[in-house]
């Protein structure tokens, strides 16, 4: 019988590979993450929804069929997803009470992929108010709190896919990314986090689902093969909403490629927050770490200026997104034949979503018009830079409480939120990858990763650099603080 000391130390692709080889079964490996959910959740709250026992049969049915491990490198590994994204007779509560006793009736896109892939799914993960801000403490759900530290956020959106992942239940777990909801939860929580290009990986069928192609979905995980991995199990053939960029049949085979070392980059770096905030010590020390890192393999790194201004296609983004909070709540209001200001929704969910209802058309296609010029400057500038590296956040993770959605001042709320932030969105808003990187543990025990962002449609380059810069100084796979 698999030991969790033993199960602890693998990632997923090992974990699939001793499938494989007979090593232990799909159901071992359910067990010992059950096991596990067990005794750490109660602590971190980041299961929000449990399927442990179809979980267990699913495992049972791969174990019991070999040909269901042949639809992916990672067939047979326990698996969690974002409650954002919709499993078919699970509940889907998008982290409010609005959305309290819904069942989902069917599978979202991204969902039915990971199924084809023969993954038993355990449950649904905490998540922030439809993933509307920085940290995950859901009125709803109850706040998420950081394996490394519990009195700190596990960051937002996808804080509870990160909290469960670097607290050792999963070695990978379904996530989101709107504006930085990704990045953000894995610099918090000492993970690997990509973001994909828009247009590379399954999406929903409208908009709305995927906000106008800002939003995009893929993993947290504790190494980068296993990030790409999954981006082999998500990425489209054809195009779907959006342009589909150019890449390789195998982003798993590109960073595997023996003899052929990545090519030396050109990087720039920005040390300063983007709109003049203070950023944290901890925060550029990250940042001067993976300079040096990135220097001793080779690549060229100088410090230049940003090309976009990130407070004109931040405003934009805000107006866009407000659009879609509308429909979010909208849609369910309706439903249940509620005022907008009778719904059960937080503070600043409400005032999005009123922003949102009150917003033009005319205003929506001015912000749309806003970052398709700043994609435009940015090809340009990516015809002479391979990768920009920034700090992903101003601040070591957040203490719990600190950035509330219910505080009695939002103008104080926002204010927290812009100094907080405002740097990972633009790759949202221009379609980018762009991938957080742990780099450093400040002296509180919290992670703290460094920002890496490429041109459209290079996933493959951010990759294999990931690669090599975890191969150079490996980080920590699991957190210490619980």
């Amino acid at each position: 019988m698999l030991k969790y000391s033993d199960y602890s130390k693998l990632d997923g692709i090992a974990a699939a590979e001793g499938i494989r080889n007979k090593e232990f079964t799909s159901a071992e490996l359910t067990a010992c993450a059950i096991d596990r959910a067990r005794q750490v959740n109660p602590s971190i709250n980041a299961i929000v929804h449990e399927s442990f026992d179809s979980a267990v049969e699913q495992a049972k049915q791969i174990d019991n069929k070999p040909e269901l491990l042949q639809p992916s490198k990672v067939a047979g590994i326990p698996f969690l997803i974002k409650d954002l994204a919709e499993v078919k007779g699970l509940p889907t509560t998008f982290g409010s009470a609005l959305y309290e006793n819904y069942v989902s009736p069917q599978h979202s896109n991204i969902v039915a992929k990971y199924i084809d892939a023969g993954l038993p799914i355990l449950g649904k993960t905490n998540t922030p108010e439809f993933g509307l801000t920085l940290t995950t403490e859901a009125r709803a759900n109850g706040p998420c709190r950081n394996p490394w530290n519990l009195h700190y956020s596990a960051g937002g959106s996808s804080g509870g896919a990160a909290a469960a992942v670097a607290a050792g239940i999963v070695p990978v777990a379904h996530a989101s990314d709107g504006g930085g909801s990704i990045r953000i939860p894995a610099s918090c929580c000492g993970l690997f986090g990509l973001k994909p290009s828009r247009g590379l990986t399954v999406a929903g069928d409208t908009l709305y689902e995927s906000w106008g192609g800002m939003s995009v979905g893929h993993v947290l995980s504790r190494s980068v093969r296993d990030s790409a991995a999954f981006l082999d199990v998500i990425k489209l053939e054809r195009a779907h909403l959006y342009p589909l960029p150019a890449s390789p049949d195998s982003f798993y085979d590109a960073i595997h490629q023996t003899g052929t070392p990545i090519r030396k980059l050109r990087i720039a770096v920005q040390f300063d927050h983007p709109t003049g905030e203070a950023v944290d010590q901890d925060c550029v020390l990250a940042v001067h770490k993976a300079v040096k890192l990135c220097e001793s393999l080779g690549h060229h790194v100088e410090e230049m200026a940003h090309p976009i201004d990130h407070s004109i296609a931040g405003s934009a983004m805000s107006r866009m997104i407000s659009t879609y909070a509308y429909q979010a709540v909208g849609k369910r209001a309706k439903e249940l034949n509620l005022s907008l200001e009778d719904c059960p929704i937080e503070a600043s969910t409400l005032a999005m979503a009123k922003r949102g209802q009150t917003a033009s058309a005319i205003a929506y296609v001015d912000a749309r018009n806003c970052l398709i010029e700043a994609e435009q400057k940015l090809r340009v500038f990516y015809q002479h830079i391979d990768v920009i590296i920034q700090p992903v956040l101003s601040k070591v993770p957040a203490k719990l409480g600190w950035l509330d959605m219910n505080s009695e001042d939002l103008k104080e709320y926002g204010g927290r939120f812009t100094a907080y932030s405002g740097i990972t969105a633009l790759a949202n808003g221009t379609g980018q990858p762009s991938m957080s990187v742990p780099m450093h543990v400040a002296e509180s025990n919290l992670p703290v990763g460094a920002l890496f962002t490429a041109a459209w449609g290079d996933d493959a380059t951010l990759l294999q650099l990931a690669a090599q810069l975890e191969k150079a100084a490996p980080w920590q796979q699991l957190a210490d603080g619980i």
